[in-house]
């Protein structure tokens, strides 16, 4: 019970210290070709794929350390800001917690898959969608 109310804390990430913005490029390229259940082929071997040709992320996604109240307010202010369009995901801290305080579903990246995938190294981070590419913002705590 005590991992699930607080899980082990992503390895790796710090407190920004110097603010800084980057770009992921979700492409991917497909190893062999995709078929539907009719037979049809929708994905060709070798073809580059972007999913945000095909939707739109619906909400921007915060990275931070429930364990630092500065961050954690951040993380609030960002919510009101985009009017709750905001999926907020702890690296660190109680999730469950937070989920009952705020009466609205946090999330922990276990593991630190989504950290290590989009290339934070930082948080707070904002992440948003910038035309066919993410936009991360590694935010400095003021």
């Amino acid at each position: 019970k005590g991992h699930i109310e607080a899980p082990t804390p992503v390895n790796g990430l710090t407190r920004t210290n110097k603010a800084r913005v980057f770009y992921y490029d979700p492409s991917y390229v497909v190893p062999s070709a995709i078929n539907a259940p009719n037979g049809q082929i929708i994905g060709q071997a070798g073809q580059r794929i972007n999913p945000l040709d095909y939707v739109v992320m619906s909400k921007h996604l915060v990275f931070f350390d429930g364990n630092d109240p500065e961050q954690v307010s951040m993380a609030i202010s960002l919510m009101k800001r985009y009017e709750g369009r905001v999926k907020p995901i702890l690296t660190a801290g109680k999730p469950l917690e937070l989920t009952r305080n705020w009466k609205q579903q946090v999330y922990f990246d276990q593991g630190g898959s989504l950290v290590k995938r989009f290339g934070i190294k930082q948080v707070p981070a904002l992440v948003s969608q910038d035309n066919k590419r993410l936009r991360i913002d590694e935010l400095e705590v003021k």
